[in-house]
C-alpha cells in the first residue's frame, strides 16, 4: 500500500478565481475586547443552508444535544423548502433567518453571539453555464462571506467547514493500492487542464480553493478552523430536498440516467467510490466543533467500495427493485484509492454504519419515497 503526499496545486486559474472573489475587500482583524467573557448554560450554534440535506441532520442532532441554534436560508418564506423546520423547532430553541452567500454581511445576524457556527451551505449545480463563475468563484465568495462574519461576531470558539472528499481524492492515478489522508489534495492544474470547465470540475476546484482561502483567513484573524471532508453522503434527513448525493446514491433503484452518469463519473475520476452516513458525518462535525484540540482537516469515510460492488449488494438485497448491474458499465472490481479516517478516528471518532447493508437500511429507501425519487 502506499500514501500519497500532495503540495499546493497553483495555477493561473487559482488566481483568476481569487481575484474575482477578493478583489478590493480588506479583512478586518479579530478584535478580542469583543469575545464574549459570559458562559451560558446552553450553547448556541449556526449552521448555514438549513434546509439542506446535510444541514438539517445537524440542526437535529444539535437540537437534540441541547444547543440552541440559528439557521440560514435565502427564502425564509418558502413553506415548500422549509416545512421540516417546524418538527425541528419541537426539538429546541431554533431561529431562521434570511442570508445569501453571495451578499457579504448577510450572516452577520445569525452568527452574532454564537459559540460554534458550521458552513454547510455552498453552491452546487451540476447545471451550470458558466460552471467557473457559479460554483468557484461563488464558492469561494460564500464560504469567505460567513468566515467574515465569525470574524465580527467575536464570540465563535470554532468554525467547522464542510468540505468533500472530492477536494482530496481527484487527481490522475498510476496503479492500485493508494490511501489517501488529510495531506492529499485534489489537483486544480488537472482539473482545470481541458478547453472548457464542466460542472463535474469545478466542483472539486471549488472546495480545494474554498479549504485553503478559509484556512488563510482563519490564521489571519485568529479563528479556530476545522474542516471535515466527507465521502458520498447518504442516509435519511429532516429536509424534504435532497440534491446531488442522496438522487446519485439512490439512482440504482430510480434507473435515472443522469444520477448514475454521475455516480460513474464520481467512480472513475476518483478511483473509488466512498460513502458515509450522514448521521456519522454530523456527530462528527459535532465532536470536532466541541474538541479544543482537533485542528486542520479531517476525511469522513467510513467505506472505500465500487460501484459494481453496490450494485451487486443492493440487488441482492432489494430483489424488489431490479437493480440492473449491467448498467453500472465497465468499472473496477475493487477500489484503486482508500479514503483514510485514521485521524479522526483518533480523536475518539467511532463510525456507527460501516457497510453498504448498514448504510442502505429501511429509513434511507423510506426517505427515497418519501421525496419521490423511489416510486414504491
Amino acid at each position: 500500500m502506499s500514501r500519497k503526499n500532495d503540495g499546493d496545486h497553483s495555477s493561473n486559474l487559482q488566481q483568476r478565481i481569487l481575484s474575482a472573489v477578493l478583489g478590493p475587500c480588506l479583512l478586518r482583524s479579530r478584535s478580542p475586547e469583543k469575545m464574549s467573557a459570559v458562559e451560558t448554560e446552553r450553547k448556541t450554534a449556526c449552521v448555514t443552508g438549513g434546509n439542506g440535506f446535510i444541514a438539517s441532520a445537524l440542526i437535529k442532532i444539535l437540537l437534540e444535544k441541547g444547543y440552541a441554534v440559528n439557521t440560514t436560508v435565502r427564502n425564509p418564506d418558502s413553506r415548500e423548502k422549509n416545512s421540516h423546520f417546524k418538527g425541528l423547532q419541537a426539538l429546541g430553541p431554533l431561529k431562521i433567518f434570511r442570508a445569501d452567500l453571495q451578499e457579504e454581511g448577510s450572516f452577520d445576524e445569525a452568527v452574532a453571539g454564537c459559540d460554534y457556527a458550521f458552513l454547510v451551505a455552498a453552491p452546487v449545480n451540476l447545471k451550470a453555464e458558466n460552471p467557473e463563475k457559479e460554483l468557484v468563484e461563488a464558492g469561494v465568495r460564500g464560504t469567505l462571506n460567513v468566515m467574515r462574519s465569525c470574524v465580527k461576531a467575536g464570540t465563535v470558539r470554532r468554525v467547522v467547514l464542510t468540505s468533500s472528499a472530492a477536494a482530496v481524492c481527484i487527481r490522475p492515478l498510476q496503479g492500485d493500492g493508494h490511501v489517501l489522508d488529510e495531506s492529499s489534495w485534489s489537483d486544480v492544474d488537472h482539473l482545470s487542464s481541458g478547453a472548457k470547465m464542466s460542472p463535474a470540475q469545478a466542483y472539486p476546484i471549488s472546495k480545494v480553493l474554498s479549504e485553503k482561502e478559509a484556512s488563510k483567513l482563519a490564521e489571519e484573524n485568529g479563528i479556530s478552523l476545522v474542516t471535515v471532508c466527507p465521502a458520498v453522503t447518504v442516509g435519511a434527513a429532516p429536509a424534504r430536498e435532497a440534491h446531488s448525493s442522496v438522487p446519485a446514491a439512490l439512482s440504482l433503484f430510480s434507473g435515472d440516467e443522469e444520477m448514475l452518469n454521475t455516480l460513474k463519473h464520481i467512480t472513475m475520476h476518483s478511483g473509488s467510490l466512498t460513502l458515509v452516513h450522514v448521521d456519522d458525518l454530523c456527530r462528527a462535525e459535532v465532536l470536532l466543533a466541541e474538541k479544543p484540540a482537533a485542528a486542520g482537516r479531517y476525511i469522513c469515510c467510513s467505506l472505500s467500495t465500487t460501484i459494481l460492488q453496490l450494485a451487486r449488494s443492493l440487488a441482492a438485497k432489494y430483489p424488489q427493485y431490479n437493480v440492473s448491474i449491467d448498467a453500472v458499465g465497465d468499472h473496477s472490481e475493487n477500489p484503486r484509492i482508500r479514503l483514510s479516517s485514521e485521524k479522526l478516528v483518533g480523536e475518539g471518532f467511532e463510525f456507527t454504519y460501516k457497510s453498504i447493508d448498514d448504510m442502505y437500511d429501511e429509513s434511507f429507501m423510506e426517505y427515497g419515497k418519501a421525496l419521490g425519487i423511489l416510486p414504491f
